[in-house]
């Protein structure tokens, strides 16, 4: 056999002893507008463990893992699943990557604990402590829900690096990440490196370049949390919001702010189980929630331009005369203005800078009792983008939720046309309505991307946010309304939050809103608007849209003036 086959043989022992192990990518950053790291690579201390020295040891290496265990402050058990290898049927957590290189079971170790492992070799053989990069933040917990996380992923091919498990980190996955080199190895029987005999280097992940403003994005966050902080005092609990920036010509998010919001570095080295949990319950406001796009909200009366472009389709005279009582009767039921305000016979112009709640009760009630199978209004409202998803590149959005069908009740649509009842729409949907109020009646897909850049330099690609839609209202009367909403700042009820404010060199038009919820306090918003940029700000049982809301727009629409005259 060994005359007849012997080279056979040798050819098969020699290919089994060559192992293929991949060699992870260092991870692209991701940038703000201007270029400014947003997210970046540090080195940090990284502690692996060699399998194939320990399956030499005569206790399988179980006395080193309880060491190291003991060192690191964690169960054994956590380092054997870190280090346990994925077969046909893996359970999670395990290792999909080659058995023949370094596995890290700690990422960020403290220096000190780090120097031990090198120092104490004898006591850690097998167990290496090296510089690797790891995700640094340089602004702190600035713009964490846009940016999102790493987490491991043991499962992927190669299995030598986190993933993107929300945000940007997670919608640009593949083009962060980069391409992993490998490196085609000889071992012996036991498994011991002998030489190398190719290797391919990494190519690094490329860089995100975004259209965020670091700038604006940092007084979005300031004042969604002074406003937040001024309701509390002022008795609401105000337990979450968010504010949006939009560019209202292209579609660009310039800032996305979300309250409450954590520190993405807790996940820098594995998250701790207890920081998980802290992040997740509810009774702790889930911090994790991106509460501009996955938040959902009654829109109470920023919703009455959708209600004034549905009337005036439905043949109401865009410059008639309404009355505005203090209540108007639904079938058995009085629906109310704001604290009963009777502001006589007013045009829609008026009804909007007021916020009059009984000209759109009546709008809607007549439509009703004309036709109860009339939808003007719902489909006024999904063609201003709501009830779907905007699209947006970040995942996990909410879709919100525009009633569709008959009105089971008279009072269901009078509900409806000032936001309330059932509807339900996120930070993102109302600043893209406002956007497109603006620019005249273009509904983009935001996109927070901006263009993709090559490690060498290169611009591999653009991102541009897609037009995915156009308001069906006139020209005349989105005019009509963006005049009407300037007034709302200067007279109406926004006027004590923008006193002082300079509206007739930086005019700016918007609409208050305070929806009601059951068993809860009031939402407070403020969507508003320029030649250039939409703000909405809503906060979470933040009481009066006047009160809360529309100084936190203002904080931001100083910001952003400040930082043109720049």
């Amino acid at each position: 056999m060994q005359l007849l086959d012997g080279d056979r043989y040798t050819r098969a022992a020699s290919a089994d002893h060559v192992r293929h192990v991949v060699v992870p990518a260092v991870r692209g950053r991701i940038v703000d507008d201007r270029g400014r790291p947003l997210v970046r690579n540090r080195t940090a201390m990284t502690v692996s463990v060699d399998r194939n020295v320990l399956a030499g040891r005569p206790d399988g290496g179980r006395e080193v893992l309880g060491r190291l265990a003991a060192l690191l402050g964690v169960s054994r058990s956590e380092i054997g699943d870190r280090i346990r290898l994925c077969g046909e049927r893996p359970v999670t957590p395990c290792w999909a990557g080659s058995p023949y290189q370094p596995i890290p079971v700690a990422e960020a170790v403290d220096e000190r604990l780090a120097l031990q492992v090198v120092e104490r070799s004898a006591e850690f053989p097998g167990v290496i402590a090296e510089l690797r990069p790891v995700r640094d933040y340089p602004h702190g917990d600035l713009a964490a829900h846009l940016l999102g996380y790493l987490a491991p992923d043991g499962r992927s091919p190669g299995g030598t690096a986190p993933v993107g498990r929300d945000g940007l980190e997670a919608a640009y996955e593949a083009e962060l990440r980069g391409t992993p080199g490998s490196r085609r190895i000889v071992v012996d029987s036991g498994g011991r490196v002998l030489r190398t005999l190719h290797e391919q280097p990494a190519v690094p992940g490329a860089t995100l370049v975004t259209s965020i403003d670091t700038g604006i994005q940092r007084a979005a966050e300031r004042a969604l949390k002074r406003a937040a902080a001024g309701a509390r005092a002022r008795g609401l609990a105000a337990d979450s919001g968010a504010a949006v920036v939009l560019e209202a010509r292209t579609g660009r998010v310039v800032a996305l702010a979300g309250l409450p919001g954590y520190d993405p570095s807790v996940w820098v080295g594995g998250i701790d189980p207890g920081d998980y949990a802290r992040l997740t319950r509810e009774d702790r406001g889930s911090p994790l929630l991106s509460r501009a796009i996955q938040g959902q909200w009654a829109p109470g009366s920023t919703w009455k331009v959708v209600s004034t472009a549905a009337a005036v389709g439905a043949g109401y005279p865009l410059r008639g005369a309404y009355d505005c009582p203090g209540s108007y009767r639904v079938g058995d039921r009085d629906f109310r203005n704001y604290r009963g305000a009777d502001h006589g016979r007013i045009d829609l112009h008026r009804a909007l800078a007021v916020s009059c709640d009984t000209i759109f009760y009546r709008f809607a009630d007549e439509l009703w009792r004309d036709d109860p199978r009339d939808h003007s209004m719902q489909r006024m409202a999904r063609a201003f983008g709501f009830g779907r998803e905007t699209g947006v590149d970040l995942p996990g959005e909410a879709a919100g939720w525009v009633p569709g069908g008959p009105w089971a009740r008279p009072g269901d649509a009078a509900n409806f046309a000032i936001g309330q009842g059932d509807v339900l729409v996120t930070p993102l949907q109302m600043a893209r309505a406002y956007a497109a109020l603006a620019n005249g009646g273009t509904l983009f897909s935001p996109r927070v991307g901006k263009r993709i850049v090559g490690a060498d330099g290169r611009v591999l690609r653009e991102v541009t946010p897609p037009v995915v839609g156009r308001l069906p209202v006139g020209r005349t009367t989105l005019a009509y309304i963006r005049r009407a909403l300037a007034e709302v700042p200067k007279s109406g009820t926004a006027s004590a939050a923008f006193a002082g404010f300079p509206l007739d060199k930086r005019p700016i038009a918007g609409k208050t809103g305070t929806a009601e919820v059951f068993g809860r306090q009031d939402t407070s918003w403020f969507a508003s608007f320029d030649d250039r940029y939409a703000v909405v700000v809503v906060v979470s049982q933040g009481g009066n849209g006047g009160d809360t809301a529309a100084p936190a727009a203002r904080e931001i629409w100083s910001a952003i003036h400040r930082l043109e005259r720049r």
